[in-house]
């Protein structure tokens, strides 16, 4: 039962939950700040469960409709549907069932956030299939990542606001970043299966240089929320190592060097959402 549970974990890559949940926690704290009388511990917890089955469902679904190409790409032959662990049926019997508590929980968080919720699970499935047609996959992503703070202050206030939107901004921006980056790797299996990529479309240079732009991008919506809204000392200090962050795997990757990709998207990245949430998270309590 630990190795199947271990095999599931790393099926949706568990760990990479690090990239949107810190920011499901912005949200929430947000509006809690905005709303200081809705605190509810019940309600974290049930906020925290849509972002855990709505991400389990999108990760196991982007592995199942992907598994041909994961079978032949050498990058990712040794996940868990080519290799054998899990089932292609067991698969979608996950998606499935990730989808509808995802759904059942948002029935008992707010009447919006659950009317809105099959729209939000639409967009985090439908990605799986863009990069079979469109190079602004990495978008699609992007916006399917950008729901968490939106999500988790419209599931305390239930009703939409400017600030939680602009943090939503930044995730859009900042995942369509990194997962150029990312998919700079595939570059050459990309154009052999003719999938759809930024880096396939226009090469590993020029793909590093439109990345750049968009957190160039991320950068002044960080600096925009702080002057904007005249947040204290502790943003400002997580906005300085977020940005840091942004800039530094950029410094690390290379046209010529890729071999550091996945330290500049998982454990950069995730160091980077982490410390931005927690010193947002100061500046609201203090």
């Amino acid at each position: 039962m630990v190795k199947r549970i271990k095999n599931y974990l790393s099926l949706v890559k568990f760990s990479h939950t690090i990239f949107a949940m810190p920011f499901a926690f912005i949200g929430f704290f947000l509006a809690i700040k905005d709303s200081p009388d809705s605190i509810s511990i019940k309600l974290l917890l049930l906020v925290l469960l849509c972002m855990v089955f709505a991400r389990n469902a999108a990760m196991s679904f982007n592995r199942l409709v992907d598994r041909h190409y994961d079978l032949n790409n050498p990058r990712t032959n040794q996940r868990e549907i080519p290799k054998g662990v899990i089932t292609p049926k067991a698969s979608a019997y996950f998606t499935l069932i990730n989808s509808i508590l995802f759904i059942a929980t948002t029935y008992f968080i707010n009447h919006l956030v659950l009317l809105l919720s099959p729209i939000a699970l639409f967009v985090v499935l439908f990605y799986s299939y863009t990069k079979r047609f469109t190079w602004l996959c990495h978008f699609v992503l992007g916006l399917g990542l950008s729901l968490a703070p939106i999500g988790a202050y419209l599931a305390v206030t239930g009703k939409f606001n400017l600030v939680p939107l602009l943090y939503s901004f930044i995730v859009f921006f900042w995942v369509a970043g990194f997962d150029i980056i990312y998919a700079l790797q595939d570059e050459s299996f990309d154009k052999s299966q003719n999938l759809k990529s930024i880096p396939a479309k226009v090469g590993i240079k020029k793909a590093l240089h439109i990345a750049t732009l968009l957190h160039i991008v991320v950068a002044a919506i960080v600096l925009l929320i702080g002057i904007k809204f005249d947040f204290n000392i502790w943003y400002w200090l997580g906005s300085l190592v977020f940005i840091t962050l942004l800039g530094y795997q950029h410094f690390i990757v290379s046209p010529n060097d890729l071999s550091r990709v996945n330290i500049a998207f998982a454990t950069t990245n995730g160091i980077a959402s982490i410390i931005y949430s927690i010193f947002n998270i100061i500046s609201y309590l203090t």
